[in-house]
């Protein structure tokens, strides 16, 4: 019944939108030319490589388009030119799926493309352009580290740390987590990319189980942040807020222990402080502030803190955050109850449990029924975004909750870009419209949004799932409480919850104190702003009476 502490990384830092719109080419990043084509170039392509050349780049594609059909009769060397060339042409005509697409191919040919080092950059170029779910940190991936030295110069120091990034998320989903973390630490601490490389180090060293240092990763992006040594960085605000949150969870997580030869549980309390420390660090403002206040309830009842656990839960049932779901806050409330001997008050928090919960779940499993594949559930999400879903009051906030994290939303986006290059390829003029480029990339953009359609709506019911899984799971919780009501009761509790209990009684924790910086204000049912998160409950011990 512990705060939940797994931490998701593609949940929380989308590379989209993040890079610099950098424009470059071949001779400005220092990179060596191609070597000769064999043969000399039709007239297509010299004609094309002209217009390029004069920024006339839909003119240009559609030639560079003939070249690569093999109209012309090219030698292959020529076609490679003309098939990189083109890759840049659709970037700066901004249809980016299709660029996407041919750097792809240079890509899947490897050092057998003449121009396969020179397309790395323009895949980093186009990863400030679509977002993470194109899978270009994939296609990055297939270059080697040492690959990317090249890009290691003052010209281009802001590209190379970018790659650096890319190539370390790369390892990171390949869990690969030392070979990430070994390209994550060379980022600049100037970079734009540091503070997301410093943040998905800390998560690396988590996945190895290396509290340490994961807590160090975190500090740095504090320090970072604190004292402005970076520019460019997205939201700092909010990835400072996520640095403090996952400082916590860490803590939290080490202040709990089992001894292996007991299986005794200790606690240590000055972790179980700094966790409480650097949860009360993060913004009131922020998206995490609810999470970050529910989870240390869980810290403030592990240290037998009771009337500030059921504080916290106070604030989160307040009428200022109608839509927040938080029915784990009922389970605790259940708990808390228990170990103080309050048998009847715990009974009544699980009764209340499944009065409130349990026909969301009938309902969220019902309407789940309904959808047979996930374009469907894909149009579903659509409507639940868009606030025209058909759902009863019981679960349109659940949902929409559900649905709204930050993997799931890029994912979204990848969608959306998608449709905006279509309209804007049906915008575009008749002779690119008609031409084979015209067909070529209304094909790579039909072919890319099914694709990312259906992933969304398999994501998208992955997290409806996890919902529905997630209650049947606190369910569970409360009725397991329910049964050690029923066995405390017949007196037949085992020695480590009696033990608790016990704990609980001594030490008082359920008392609101009040000192020279605090007044008692007896609540009246009328709720505060600026006293959320400060409020207290009155938790009377009765055990041994």
């Amino acid at each position: 019944m512990a705060v939940a502490i797994a931490m998701i990384a593609a949940s929380i830092t989308p590379t989209s939108g993040v890079a610099q719109d950098m424009e470059f080419n071949v001779e400005e990043t220092g990179q060596p030319p191609a070597p000769p084509a064999e043969g000399p170039p039709s007239e297509a392509l010299a004609n094309a490589l002209r217009l390029y050349q004069q920024e006339r780049y839909q003119e240009a594609a559609v030639q560079f388009q003939r070249v690569v059909e093999g109209e012309t009769q090219d030698a292959a060397a020529n076609v490679q030119k003309a098939q990189f060339f083109l890759g840049k042409c659709l970037y700066h005509l901004r249809y980016y799926q299709s660029a996407l697409a041919i750097f792809d191919e240079i890509g899947q040919m490897g050092a057998g493309h003449l121009y396969f080092d020179q397309t790395l950059q323009w895949l980093a170029q186009l990863a400030s352009q679509l977002p993470e779910p194109a899978g270009i940190i994939e296609k990055v991936g297939r270059y080697g580290v040492d690959q990317l030295d090249q890009f290691n110069t003052t010209e281009t120091a802001e590209l190379y740390n970018e790659l650096l990034y890319i190539m370390g998320r790369y390892k990171y989903d390949q869990q690969e987590f030392e070979e990430a973390n070994e390209l994550f630490g060379r980022v600049a601490t100037d970079s734009s990319f540091f503070i997301k490389a410093k943040f998905f180090e800390g998560i690396s060293h988590i996945r190895m189980r290396r509290a340490r240092p994961a807590i160090a990763s975190f500090r740095s992006i504090v320090e970072a942040i604190d004292e402005g040594n970076v520019e460019g960085v997205e939201d700092e605000e909010r990835m400072n807020n996520l640095a403090w949150i996952s400082l916590a969870r860490l803590y939290y997580t080490a202040a709990n222990s089992t001894d292996p030869e007991t299986g005794e549980r200790a606690i240590d309390g000055r972790l179980l402080g700094q966790a409480v420390e650097a949860w009360n660090t993060v913004d009131q403002g922020s998206e995490y502030w609810l999470d970050a206040l529910f989870e240390s309830s869980w810290a403030f009842f592990l240290a037998d803190e009771f009337s500030r656990a059921l504080g916290n839960v106070h604030t989160i049932f307040s009428p200022y955050f109608e839509d927040a779901y938080y029915p784990e806050a009922i389970v605790l409330k259940a708990v808390t109850f228990f170990v103080n001997c309050q048998f009847d008050n715990a009974l009544a928090m699980i009764g209340k449990f499944h009065e409130m919960f349990d026909p969301v779940r009938q309902e969220l499993e019902a309407k789940l029924a309904q959808f047979e594949d996930n374009t469907q559930f894909f149009e579903f999400l659509t409507k639940v975004r868009a606030g025209e879903a058909n759902l009863s009051p019981n679960i349109r906030g659940v949902v929409a909750t559900a649905l709204s994290d930050r993997t799931l939303l890029r994912n979204i986006e990848y969608v959306n870009v998608l449709e905006a290059e279509e309209a804007r390829l049906a915008e575009a003029p008749a002779e690119l419209q008609n031409s084979s480029l015209g067909a070529r990339v209304l094909q790579d953009v039909a072919v890319a949004k099914s694709f990312a359609v259906d992933q969304t709506g398999d994501l998208a019911r992955a997290r409806y799932n996890r919902l529905i899984d997630e209650l049947a799971n606190q369910a569970n919780q409360v009725d397991t409480v329910e049964l050690e009501i029923v066995t405390a009761q017949r007196g037949q509790l085992d020695q480590e919850l009696q033990q608790q209990m016990t704990a609980a009684q001594r030490t008082g924790g359920g008392d609101v104190e009040v000192d020279e910086e605090h007044q008692l204000w007896p609540f009246d049912g009328e709720y505060w702003r600026d006293e959320l998160g400060f409020y207290r409950q009155q938790v009377t011990n009765q055990c041994g009476r």
